[in-house]
């Protein structure tokens, strides 16, 4: 059933009538909590890390407790006591920790992988070791002794992809477990200062109660974080200690190609080795090196048809690009999958006549990878990111001769960022980052230079933002006689925002030139754009009636096309969740009405403010709920409805699109755990460019070669991921994820796109329709047998979704049995890395 206009107006309504009510309700801006003080106290003796507190130094130690709940009842009392302690000797941070609790099945201890919660109680420390209120690290354990750990900073938020290399112990002693922790000095950075001073603080989650607590109160009507915690004093005389480590790696490979090129090795093997560096420059810069890189064993990209204009966008599964970058992440100018990735001539290699394609890598061989990166004690943060990759090359043979000649397919090529990033008063901030690429040969360098800011008041109440960054390309386009020296382009953006207490809001401006570009190491999914928007938010946190929390959001969003400056789209958006208080059942809806929208990237020709496609108006309308997870059996639900208004110029049935969503999870204990998510998704009567991959048929297609060519469709996609979890101990898991994506492509009509947005039918015959599958295996074998050293096994295997035929078909089940009776590439490998402490090594010896 279509939206109607009087349900338009009652979702404006929603949306703004929450604005005034808040406002009323807090006039007075949100404060942080006083700051606690915590003694850290010199340890005489030795401590031996086994999870009891049974050494005399811990009873000397003044104690940290009275915590306060955050969530679900912000500003409440913990009614079981927490202690902690902290002792440090020259070398390391001691944490001890006693959780009481009323009985010992009350303490969860789901067996997780490193950094993964589950279904588990938890303690942590937070510490901001130079005390500027804005970066931070959380180190934390379960009572199943399940390590965690995370970085926090302005650019990357809660960052769990960093990894330290400490450890800790824990045991349950009747109705309370205790958490022992020793944490290195060279985990950390901090200054030379002869007595520190840290921001600290401590959390506790009680996994029964869905309930998580705090030393230091953490308010959630006060913007930020690392600003809300406690201090710790008393570390005096401790030194940074020399961080040096090295971490060497031998990977053996075994690949299984059936679709290789006939007279070539179906079955390879390979043997591979390098190294890890991490030395510590001094106490505020650390130098992170990778020599010689293998990142064959990380998680199967998901592969999927796209009809968009632009790329996909995927997940960074590499360690050495997801940890401590966050200083790199600054000002979202940095896509570290630019890095060894397709080589930029991979789509140009023909074989010629009597020639077969023999190879052709689809990933660019890293040669090594450097950063560096640290804080000064005046809070100016420097990072410095350097990679080099090889030269790829694709090889073609002469299949009478056999002569095989080499077409160069990506030259050397260097990645280099730089940042500075100044610390303010106020959780604010400057920063300033540029981005280059320079690449060997005749083919063009690219660079892009930004600048940053965020300015809060004194009360953390309101605050303006914004950025300017201006791109810059030289050269010419690989492989082809195209200059493309007037690629320069900028964009800024400017915004002002009330960003504490239970009502916020925010105004935002944005324009990105035509020839704005700065997709070379970062990610731009388009240009030429003004866009202006303003959102109002109101949450409840406080528990009230059947409910724990509640929200409200809303935005208005209005675009142009920068040149020529014509109207794109103007949306309204709604949204609303709530979790309820016994059940922990969450549920709530995002509604957007999208009005008439030109889309001047769907056609795709050079010619742009000219041609665009029309998209009908249209409300899109999504609700979701999550059960509790806490209970064995859990599920995720989402189901939408994107319906359009009819098109009067057209005689043609209304476009539709729906989707459904079902993620459940099945713990059938504290080691093993199922999960399956299925995505499903079918828009009707889509309107879409239909012109590429009209090469191989010119003759067939050259009517339409120079006109803009669309296709209306009917569009199914199903993603179904099963995975299964078994974790031995705290230390070792395995893990096996296989994923089948399908998406149908079924043409019903063909036109041709005039300038002005018309349409005009096309007596277009070729058939277009197709089936894109995809699928994979990852089996994965984990055991980490001392402190950050590891022997992975790992098992890959994937169908090859670009060289399969292509033909459609439209039954599920059929497309899931050709796809796995296909030709598939299987990969075992094997990977033994080993952490070397030079700090350790010295201390074996003497």
């Amino acid at each position: 059933m279509p939206f109607t206009a009087p349900l338009r107006f009652l979702l404006l309504l929603a949306l703004f009538s929450a604005g005034p009510a808040a406002s009323r309700a807090q006039t007075a801006p949100a404060t942080a909590a006083p700051k606690r003080q915590l003694q850290a106290v010199r340890l005489t003796g030795a401590i031996r890390l086994d999870g009891v507190l049974d050494e005399a130094a811990w009873q000397q130690a003044p104690v940290a407790s009275d915590f306060v709940q955050q969530r679900p009842n912000p500003g409440v009392p913990e009614r079981h006591r927490t202690e902690v302690r902290v002792l440090y000797d020259d070398a390391s941070l001691y944490v001890g920790a006693i959780l009481h609790d009323v009985s010992p099945d009350s303490i969860l201890r789901e067996m997780t992988a490193r950094d993964k919660f589950g279904n588990s109680d938890l303690f942590c420390i937070f510490l901001d070791t130079y005390h500027d209120q804005l970066n931070g690290y959380n180190f934390g354990v379960t009572p199943a002794g399940v390590q965690y750990d995370a970085r926090y900073s302005p650019a990357g938020g809660e960052d769990f992809n960093w990894n330290a290399v400490w450890d800790a112990r824990t045991s349950i002693r009747g109705t309370d477990w205790y958490a022992e922790m020793r944490i290195p000095y060279s985990a950390i950075r901090f200054s030379k200062a002869s007595e520190q001073l840290w921001g600290l603080n401590f959390a506790r989650q009680r996994k029964r109660d869905n309930a998580q607590f705090f030393w230091n109160e953490v308010k959630p009507a006060v913007n930020g974080f690392v600003n809300q915690w406690g201090e710790l004093r008393g570390i005096r005389d401790v030194q940074p200690p020399l961080r040096l480590s090295l971490t060497p790696y031998v990977s053996s490979y075994v690949n299984h190609n059936p679709l290789s090129a006939e007279g070539t090795r179906r079955t390879t093997t390979s043997l591979n080795g390098g190294a890890d560096v991490k030395w510590g420059i001094n106490e505020s810069f650390t130098l992170d090196a990778t020599l010689v890189p293998d990142f064959g064993q990380v998680q199967s990209d998901n592969q999927v048809l796209n009809l968009s204009p632009f790329e996909v966008q995927f997940a960074e599964n590499r360690q050495f690009f997801t940890e401590g970058t966050e200083l790199f992440s600054k000002g979202n100018l940095f896509y570290s999958r630019r890095v060894g990735a397709t080589p930029i001539g991979f789509y140009d290699v023909k074989a010629g006549p009597g020639e077969q394609l023999v190879r052709n890598p689809a990933e660019t061989q890293l040669l090594n990878a450097t950063k560096v990166s640290g804080r000064t004690r005046k809070g100016l943060g420097i990072g410095v990111f350097n990679a080099v990759s090889n030269s790829m090359y694709a090889t073609v043979r002469n299949t009478e001769t056999g002569a095989e000649r080499e077409l160069m397919t990506q030259p050397l090529s260097n990645y280099n960022i730089v940042v500075l990033d100044q610390s303010l008063k106020n959780n604010s901030y400057v920063s300033l980052i540029n981005t280059n690429v320079t690449r060997a040969g005749r083919t063009y360098d690219a660079n892009v230079t930004g600048g940053l800011f965020r300015l809060n008041d004194k009360h953390n109440a309101y605050g303006l933002d914004g950025s300017l960054v201006y791109s810059r390309r030289r050269g010419q386009v690989f492989g082809k006689n195209k200059s493309i020296n007037d690629q320069d382009g900028y964009k800024y953006t400017l915004g002002l925002s009330k960003i504490s207490g239970s009502f916020t809001w925010d105004v935002n401006h944005r324009i990105e030139s035509d020839t704005y570009n700065p997709n070379d190491l970062g990610i731009l999914f388009g240009n030429n754009n003004i866009t202006q928007s303003v959102s109002v938010a109101y949450r409840k946190y406080q528990p009230f009636w059947k409910v724990n929390n509640m929200a409200f959001f809303g935005q208005i969003g209005h675009s142009l096309l920068y040149k020529p400056a014509r109207y794109q789209s103007l949306y309204v958006y709604h949204g609303f969740n709530t979790t309820f208080t016994r059940s922990f059942l969450q549920v709530g809806y995002d509604v957007q009405y999208n009005a008439t929208t030109h889309d001047f990237f769907e056609p795709r020709t050079t010619s742009l403010g000219e041609y665009f496609v029309r998209v009908p108006a249209n409300t899109d309308f999504v609700a979701f709920l999550n059960s509790d997870t806490r209970k064995p059996l859990a599920l995720g639900l989402n189901a939408g409805i994107q319906h359009y208004a009819h098109d009067e110029r057209l005689d043609r049935p209304r476009r539709v699109r729906y989707s459904l969503g079902v993620y459940p999870r099945y713990r059938v204990n504290n080691h093993l755990t199922f999960r399956y998510n299925l995505d499903w998704s079918r828009s009707a009567h889509q309107l879409g460019y239909v012109n590429g991959g009209l090469d191989a048929e010119q003759a067939l297609d050259k009517p339409f070669l120079d006109k803009v060519l669309l296709g209306r469709r009917h569009v199914s996609t199903v993603s179904n991921v099963v995975s299964v979890a078994y974790t031995f101990t705290n230390r070792m898991s395995l893990t096996l994820r296989t994923r089948h994506y399908t998406s149908n492509v079924r043409y019903l009509e063909f036109v041709t796109l005039r300038p002005d947005g018309e349409e005009t039918p096309a007596d277009y015959r070729r058939s277009r329709d197709n089936t894109y599958n995809a699928f994979n295996v990852d089996a994965v074998y984990s055991w980490w047998f001392a402190p950050g050293s590891q022997i992975s096994i790992v098992w890959k295997n994937a169908n090859s979704p670009d060289l399969q035929a292509n033909e459609f078909t439209p039954l599920y089940f059929s497309n899931l049995s050709n796809t796995i009776n296909t030709p598939h590439n299987n990969s075992v490998s094997v990977k033994v890395l080993y952490y070397l402490d030079y700090l350790a090594l010295r201390k074996r010896r003497g």
